[in-house]
């Protein structure tokens, strides 16, 4: 039976690869929904090559110029964000990639759960900031959250013939380490935004790269495991895995490790979150380990790079600090690839915003979202 898609995110690195992999099966897919914040010009090639029934642009001003520019043509085209929240709830819609970056992601996500949606989920922030919420939802309305992220996409595919969550012992997160691994303080004062956009091993976008260089990418990977999988923070551990090759691994009770591998290409999770349970044949490249010849692995280097320690720490905290984390890593993110920020500060900043915040201890969804404009509007830049 086809599977009707809506891709929300659809010009960005996890959409565009997606709608790259899911053109190879248009007898088992049919895309619906394409969403866009401003990049109109790739949004309009994406509407005439997969031919959705409607488009999103959630800039108004960027939506009436594509509105124009197809005029006469059968694409119906919608602005705004309650326009998303309008799509993600559509009856025709069977599985949803959330592929916006940040806690944009966050609404249009509650909304698809209370409408009992699948939903291929792309976007960490949106449990970081609210797995509790995210996950009552799921068991309120019968939903479904499968991770696409590769890190817990292994984990999930690694669980699989897990009959009882008692007998996890241990999730051991992956990370290549970034463009910086084995870098120490004084070598990260000058780095510039195109230093650290050159990834070793994965083909991301802008703000995801930043975030692995800091190893906070990871830290939100852990903040996501805890909630995805129902594991206590002291059972997540991280290892430097510069290959890339094991994308995270499971330790059960009894000792046994299982991991699951393959080339570092986003595509490869993506494809099986919206096919499983089953999978696809694919023209992807396959793993060669004689020519890999040899695995890595190494502890995280947590003096020169503290993003990945002050994850932990708003994690064990818990309430809305994981929403300060995030609020204050995205504001730094998007100054330094300004130029109006130092890669070195941007830790600096996080810190600061998590020792000011006041905590909420249970958040609803509007305690989310208010404590992240409030440390947005709030953040201290008197390091810089």
């Amino acid at each position: 039976m086809i599977k009707r898609i809506a891709v929300i995110g659809s010009t960005g690195s996890i959409g565009t690869q997606a709608l790259d992999i899911l053109s190879e099966y248009p007898d088992q897919f049919e895309i619906k929904v394409l969403v866009a914040n401003q990049n109109i010009d790739l949004l309009r090639s994406q509407i005439e090559k997969y031919r959705p029934d409607t488009a999103v642009v959630v800039d108004r001003n960027k939506a009436d110029k594509l509105s124009q520019r197809l005029s006469g043509k059968e694409f119906v085209i919608k602005a705004g964000m309650e326009a998303v929240m309008e799509m993600v709830t559509r009856e025709d819609i069977d599985v949803i990639l959330m592929a916006i970056v940040g806690i944009a992601g966050l609404r249009p996500t509650i909304a698809a759960l209370r409408s009992g949606k699948t939903i291929a989920l792309a976007n960490k922030e949106v449990m970081v900031v609210g797995g509790h919420i995210i996950n009552d939802l799921v068991r309120q309305y019968n939903g479904r959250i499968i991770p696409v992220d590769s890190e817990h996409s292994a984990v999930f595919q690694a669980i699989q013939g897990c009959r009882n969550p008692d007998e996890i012992g241990k999730i051991i997160l992956t990370a290549s380490g970034g463009p910086f691994r084995g870098y120490d303080r004084a070598m990260l004062k000058d780095i510039t935004p195109e230093d650290a956009l050159r990834h070793p091993n994965w083909k991301m976008g802008s703000k995801i790269t930043i975030d692995s260089a800091t190893l906070m990418n990871k830290g939100l990977e852990v903040i996501e495991a805890k909630w995805m999988f129902n594991v206590d923070s002291n059972n997540i551990e991280v290892v430097i895995h510069p290959q890339s090759v094991i994308h995270s691994m499971v330790e059960f009770v009894d000792g046994t490790i299982i991991a699951q591998m393959g080339v570092p290409d986003m595509r490869v999770p993506i494809l099986y979150a919206l096919t499983y349970p089953n999978r696809f044949r694919t023209k992807l490249e396959s793993l060669n380990l004689t020519r890999i010849g040899s695995l890595t692995f190494e502890e995280p280097d947590l003096d020169t790079f503290p993003c990945l320690s002050l994850a932990y720490e708003a994690l064990r905290i818990g309430g809305t600090m994981p929403t300060a984390l995030n609020a204050a890593n995205e504001v730094a993110v998007n100054l330094f690839l300004e130029g109006r920020l130092a890669f070195s500060q941007i830790p600096i900043i996080i810190e600061r915003s998590m020792a000011s915040h006041k905590i909420i201890k249970d958040p609803q969804i509007d305690d989310v979202l208010y404590v992240d404009k409030v440390i947005r509007r709030n953040l201290d830049f008197s390091c810089c």
